[in-house]
């Protein structure tokens, strides 16, 4: 079927577009900010309106923003909040409280209507993608050409305000200099990084919320970016009490250090879901190599969620902190233990007796204690050795990072600060991991 004229008169850019979308590498979308589950429930009314700017010193204010709320409610045709105010942090664009907010709150509503999402798209260029260009590829896309417009564009006085890309520090296509004439994968990857570290998975597959994203991120924070479907907007309850000129944060996710910077282009110091992802491999020496790995891929179920939340795939598994005086190790998987107790087994009778086992219960196998416990045991240690490892190469690259030369530009400080949040995070999970895993030994052995 032949696709409809272009209204924006550049069939040209439209192909060459296309082209990058179709070889651009598409990265996994988990990280997006997810919603709580779609619900419909009838919250507070908006307090009367007060001045955007009264509550907020003047080293707050962003004098560039004055006009965006506004423009968007003129858009949306309905106020959007009353009880915020644009400012600037050191985060950058942050919003601040302009009266006093109370826990349970609705601090704004952002209607569907004036949300970018991929049916934005004209279906002139809909036409041209395959289905094999994501969400977030799209979106991309479509601030792509409403950034072609410029002062033309409805979506101007947001687009204008979007991160440059100087100041974004997302390590998505770091790089990347690849371009197909006019249109380069650098300025494509700096549509995609805006949308990943922006956007929120809706109905409408991924939504840029102009105004909610402005919002920072706390991982503290019990406040999240809602979906009411019957009312077809996104709205923010508060999760605390707020006075005039407190910056209000919400929690994208539970993201780890390593998703945070990855995706969003920033870390938080002390963490709490931060997590590590270890790999684990039989010694090639090892005389029951090949009939250990045929028992691994036999048994192995793909994204398993375990009891404690946490999923594992061949021989790679997700490590979150053992909290202190866990009984249970809760944070290592227990599919990592089983590998632990697979992998230092020693004889083929030993290997039959976790096959049999696993089939009289739940067909999962070496999910449970040996029976002997000096195996059990020696089970653990071969786990403690590679965490021992590992804990090591982080301290030893942790070292390389402090301290930090004074000749280095702000970018350079900044990254090395990103790295050490990050290193940081893993090697206190590491270390409780291990801690949990030397307990458990000792106590087998009565110690």
């Amino acid at each position: 079927m032949a696709c409809p004229a272009y209204k924006y008169n550049d069939v040209k850019f439209i192909c060459k577009t296309a082209m990058i979308l179709h070889c651009a590498p598409i990265t996994n979308t988990s990280w997006l900010r997810t919603p709580l589950p779609v619900f419909s429930i009838l919250f507070r009314n908006f307090t009367p309106p007060t001045h955007y700017f009264a509550s907020l010193s003047p080293s707050k204010v962003d004098n560039e923003c004055n006009d965006f709320i506004p423009w968007l409610e003129r858009k949306a045709g309905s106020e959007i909040s009353s009880l915020l105010a644009i400012g600037t942090s050191s985060f950058g664009r942050s919003l601040y409280a302009s009266d006093y907010i109370r826990a349970g709150d609705c601090i704004l509503k952002v209607p569907y209507s004036v949300q970018m999402a991929p049916d934005n798209l004209p279906p002139e260029i809909s036409c041209l993608l395959g289905d094999k260009v994501g969400n977030v590829a799209k979106v991309a896309l479509l601030i792509l050409l409403e950034q072609m417009l410029a002062r033309n564009s409805e979506w101007e006085p947001y687009i204008s305000r979007l991160p440059k890309a100087e100041k974004m520090h997302s390590t998505t296509f770091d790089g990347f200099h690849y371009g197909v004439q006019d249109i380069t994968l650098q300025e494509f990857a700096y549509a995609y990084g805006l949308v990943t570290s922006r956007a929120w998975e809706s109905s409408r597959g991924v939504s840029l919320i102009p105004f909610a994203d402005f919002l920072n991120h706390d991982g503290t924070s019990e406040a999240h970016v809602l979906s009411d479907e019957l009312k077809q907007h996104s709205e923010v309850l508060a999760d605390r009490d707020y006075a005039p000129g407190d910056q209000i944060l919400i929690r994208y996710g539970r993201f780890s250090n390593a998703t945070l910077l990855l995706d969003f282009g920033f870390t938080v110091p002390h963490n709490i879901y931060d997590q590590v992802l270890v790999e684990f491999s039989i010694p090639h020496d090892d005389q029951f190599n090949a009939w250990k790995l045929g028992l691994l891929e036999r048994y192995r179920v793909r994204n398993t969620k375990e009891i404690n939340d946490f999923t594992s795939e061949g021989n790679i598994f997700r490590i979150k902190e053992v909290r202190a005086g866990s009984k249970k190790g809760k944070g290592i998987p227990q599919a990592l233990r089983a590998f632990g107790r697979i992998v230092s087994s020693n004889s083929q009778q030993e290997i039959n007796a976790m096959v049999k086992e696993a089939a009289q219960n739940d067909g999962r196998l070496a999910r449970y204690p040996l029976k002997n416990r000096i195996r059990e045991i020696e089970a653990h240690q071969f786990l403690l050795v590679k965490m021992a490892q590992l804990i090591e190469e982080h301290k030893a690259h942790i070292k390389l990072l402090e301290p930090t030369p004074p000749y280095l530009q702000e970018n350079s400080v900044r990254r090395r600060k990103f790295a050490k949040d990050l290193l940081d995070g893993e090697l206190r999970v590491l270390t409780s991991a291990s801690a949990w895993l030397k307990n458990y030994c000792l106590t087998l052995s009565g110690q």
